[in-house]
């Protein structure tokens, strides 16, 4: 189904519902407020890349907090659910592993929840709705129980993509585990690829971990407010496992990529022990034939000297020293 937009035909999307069914996708923006107060109406509109002139007509019209619409474009915003006297505000953010990349991608979507209705705020550039607008496709019979249905919906789709970055890095330590083991390890490539690991996972920990806070809070604020509803508190309830899941997922691969960056630390310890005894090995064999013919080269008379036997003794020493330290290094597997 073709979205039709409005006032600006690249940044504004509108949807009404009633009773699970979409009745109108053009509006005026003027007449937001105006289908907000229509009691048997659910409303969503999406600003894509919004000037300041949008964001303060917006306010305007649904009387938002001067504060709730700062944060909803300010950078590096954190995951946040708010409650304010007329409406309430929730930022999230949607995560992607791009192939062969490990630095994870965030897309930030920011919500005001005014009555009946769901106002998005994001980049256009990055956080795409057509997921979401799919999932609510999907689930009509849902909207029909408020506003609820279209928050949760979104979320979900959110919270589904932590999972599939999760798995995304998850996949990507098992591929360095890999190459830690393997025949002919590459020290500085598994070092340089756990540490981008590592810099992703601390990205994506920064909004998978306070989702749990966004979501108890929706949850707490039905509650309190007495306006919860049963099937919507099982899907949230539901939503809220999905968040704990990821966030435990999340601490464990945390602790995998810990894992695997010591073990490469202690992986290289141990071959650089091995090279040193190695060669400590070979440094004590060379030292025997340097001392022998040192100690036969004195220029004072000594058992030999000048004569074949001498240089049979010397030489017999130097053998018989030499392929004894060989034969004990061998046993003790230093060479």
């Amino acid at each position: 189904m073709q979205e039709t937009r409005t006032d600006d035909p690249q940044s504004v999307t509108c949807r009404v519902w009633r009773d699970g069914r979409v009745v109108e996708k053009d509006f005026p923006f003027d007449q937001l407020s105006e289908k907000v107060r229509t009691a048997d109406h659910l409303v969503w509109m999406d600003l894509a890349d919004p000037t300041a002139q949008m964001l303060s007509r917006l306010a305007e019209e649904l009387s938002l907090d001067p504060n709730a619409i700062e944060d909803a474009v300010s950078p590096h915003e954190r995951p946040k659910y708010t409650r304010y006297a007329d409406h309430t505000f929730i930022t999230a953010y949607s995560a992607k592993l791009p192939e062969g990349d490990a630095d994870v991608e965030l897309q930030r979507v920011s919500m005001f929840v005014v009555g009946n209705a769901v106002i998005t705020v994001r980049d256009a550039d990055s956080f795409d709705m057509q997921p979401v607008v799919d999932r609510w496709r999907n689930n009509e019979d849902l909207l029909r129980h408020g506003v609820g249905a279209l928050v949760h919906g979104l979320l979900d789709v959110v919270v589904d993509t932590h999972f599939d970055t999760v798995q995304a890095l998850d996949d990507a330590i098992e591929s360095l585990e890999d190459d830690l083991f393997a025949e002919k390890p590459q020290e500085r490539e598994v070092q340089r690829r756990s540490f981008r690991l590592r810099k992703s996972l601390v990205s994506l920990r920064r909004v998978v971990l306070p989702m749990r806070e966004v979501v108890s809070g929706i949850m707490h604020h039905a509650l309190d407010s007495g306006t919860h509803d049963a099937l919507l508190d099982s899907y949230f309830q539901d939503l809220y496992d999905h968040v704990l899941r990821a966030s435990e997922w999340t601490e464990s691969v945390r602790d995998m990529i810990t894992t695997v960056f010591e073990t490469n630390l202690s992986l290289s310890d141990t071959r650089m022990n091995v090279v040193m005894k190695k060669l400590t090995s070979w440094a004590a064999i060379i030292a025997v034939p340097t001392a022998v013919t040192g100690f036969y080269g004195q220029n004072v008379p000594y058992p030999g000297f000048s004569h074949w036997s001498g240089f049979v003794s010397s030489t017999a020493i130097i053998v018989v020293a030499v392929v004894g330290l060989y034969i004990m290094f061998r046993l003790k597997d230093w060479l």
